[in-house]
């Protein structure tokens, strides 16, 4: 097949188009790089089914092909954060291009959404039919209610216009290509243990999260975009419980340095836990994790290990983001 993915130099969008590709498809890489890197697809450019253009998901596009992965838009803090109207935008109107080229070429469409639809929850697991307790006025609310809005959007393209979608909530995932000043926190104690700085555990680390390594996630997502029983929503991610105090104690343990654990205030509206039910992926897909997080962290770390001389992998922001 011809298969679109928007996002496609990002961590998992590069990881996906590598996946689609050794499936023989023919793939094109939709990126702006805002967040994404070259460097994650340099070894996919001169792959005679791999195209990449470079292109912002919130302007229209017109491309013909029968599938489209909208993984388009920063997913960490300090990235969606970095300007929040663009952040919205690019849930919103990428969503609706998204959309509206599938509608006109009947393509099915894909949308990762994220756990994050179920801000701090009052629901432990976290099952699909939980419709979330989130502040749509915070900090995280950008990325929060865009992901939301473009949940709302691909149903009511599907009720109104029968476009084939597909809704993935993706849990919290790790592993090579991850940005390392992304803020989120597999890459944050990583990297600060290989740099020998302190770890940095918000609160007193008792707040938890569940960590799927990245080949398990494009696992799930292919074989939910190929399947017919559900279009979803569907808890993509690690069921096995993690505190933040235990992963870092972990990281050290996997490093072997000698930074220390030291504690600091918790930001504004973090979730105290966040763990997906996965039953209706195990049904659906026939498809759980296989990789342990200590085998998934010491990938990761070997990835890091081999960026901190040369520097690590970083966004850079060509320009500020400013909304229209």
């Amino acid at each position: 097949m011809r298969i679109l993915v928007t996002g496609g130099a990002g961590f998992l969008g590069s990881h996906l188009c590598d996946r689609l590709l050794a499936d023989d498809h023919e793939v094109i890489c939709l990126d702006n790089l805002f967040t994404g890197r070259k460097e994650n697809i340099t070894h996919l450019l001169a792959h005679p089914r791999f195209e990449f253009l470079r292109h912002d998901v919130v302007d229209p596009f017109k491309i013909e092909v029968d599938q489209i992965y909208n993984l388009a838009c920063p997913a960490s803090p300090p990235h969606y954060q970095y300007n929040p109207i663009k952040t919205v935008k690019t849930s919103v109107m990428g969503a609706i291009n998204c959309l509206g080229l599938a509608k006109r070429v009947e393509a099915r469409v894909l949308q990762a959404s994220t756990s994050e639809v179920y801000g701090d929850p009052q629901v432990h697991p976290q099952t699909e039919d939980y419709w979330g307790h989130v502040n749509p006025v915070g900090r995280r609310s950008c990325y929060d209610e865009g992901k939301r809005c473009s949940e709302t959007l691909f149903f009511d393209y599907h009720r109104q216009n029968r476009v084939d979608i597909r809704v993935a909530r993706i849990f919290n995932t790790y592993g090579p290509r991850m940005l390392a000043d992304d803020g989120r926190v597999v890459s944050n104690f990583v990297v600060q243990a290989l740099k020998g700085e302190d770890l940095t555990v918000y609160g007193d680390g008792s707040q938890t999260r569940s960590f799927c390594y990245v080949d398990d996630l494009i696992e799930a997502l292919v074989r939910f975009m190929n399947q017919t029983e559900t279009i979803g929503p569907l808890n993509l991610g690690n069921p096995d419980e993690f505190s933040m105090l235990r992963l870092a104690e972990l990281t050290l343990k996997l490093d072997g340095g000698k930074s220390k654990i030291v504690h600091r205030p918790l930001p504004a509206d973090d979730p105290r836990q966040r763990c997906p039910d996965i039953a209706l992926a195990r049904k659906h897909l026939h498809w759980q994790p296989r990789v342990r997080l200590e085998e998934g962290l010491k990938r990761t770390i070997a990835y890091f290990t081999a960026q901190v001389r040369p520097g690590l992998p970083r966004a850079h922001p060509r320009r500020p983001h400013r909304a229209a």
